[in-house]
């Protein structure tokens, strides 16, 4: 799973521990607190163990695949999490420029993509030495958004990155198939951002029909729901307390304080 060691995907690294499953965890800086969710997860009874690698340069992508697989032998689930989110708007002072989007495009795109194939090819040449049939096909999980339909200016890197994902998940899914299934999971505001404060948050995290937005534990428990369903592939979970409902001309992030 990449970007597991803190916010989000710390938490959905955890739920699938809890579950069963033994986690391989990617991180790019944050080795302390990689080192950390490693114990918590070896603490669940179950296998973990980090990988350091940089989701920017081709060469450690390829290599981080490598060593998981390596490492964990029976590898069914890939969880793209890991993901750049900097501001910037075509008409505003922070306007995209070409190496924003080029660093958004290679993080949030191209490397999920690529590792995707990985995977791919991982499942395909195990099916080919084996007659056993998986009960659950594996899956590759794209971490998306729930903005990708309920679009806004906000973040036009990162939207452009993450809608380009969006759409890779049906062409790999009808690729990839019947060896591996891809999906993808939209969380709407699950976490503070950037400068929001935690009342500005709070209040973000309220503006959606049901009244709440989802909750990082929502979002693990959906990627264990997905990683566990054989009959799902080449559609997207939006799982945001309907937030994608209220369509807005500004990111939620500049409608509260």
């Amino acid at each position: 799973m990449t970007g597991a060691a803190k916010r989000l995907g710390r938490e959905i690294a955890l739920q699938f521990a809890r579950q069963g499953w033994d986690v391989a965890i990617h991180y790019g800086r944050s080795g302390p607190e990689a080192a950390q969710t490693v114990e918590d997860i070896k603490g669940l009874g179950v296998k973990a163990k980090a990988f350091q690698a940089d989701l920017a340069d081709e060469v450690s992508t390829n290599n981080l695949f490598k060593a998981a697989s390596n490492a964990f032998p029976h590898l069914s689930c890939l969880v793209n999490s890991a993901s750049i989110f900097e501001y910037d708007r075509a008409n505003s002072d922070t306007p995209l420029s070409g190496k924003s989007l080029q660093e958004h495009m290679q993080v949030n795109l191209t490397t999920p993509i690529l590792l995707s194939q990985l995977m791919f090819d991982y499942q395909k040449n195990k099916s080919s030495k084996s007659d056993v049939i998986p009960a659950v096909i594996p899956v590759v999980i794209q971490l998306l958004d729930q903005k990708l339909i309920n679009l806004n200016p906000d973040y036009l890197s990162y939207t452009l990155s993450k809608a380009a994902l969006l759409s890779s998940v049906e062409l790999l899914a009808m690729d990839f198939a019947p060896h591996l299934r891809v999906v993808g999971l939209a969380p709407g505001i699950s976490l503070p951002s950037g400068n929001q404060t935690n009342d500005g948050f709070s209040k973000a995290h309220q503006m959606t029909p049901l009244g709440k937005s989802s909750t990082p534990a929502d979002i693990a428990k959906a990627a264990v729901f997905l990683a566990e369903s054989g009959a799902i592939t080449g559609t997207t979970l939006y799982v945001d307390g309907g937030q994608h409902l209220l369509p807005s001309t500004r990111d939620v992030m500049f409608k509260t304080d």
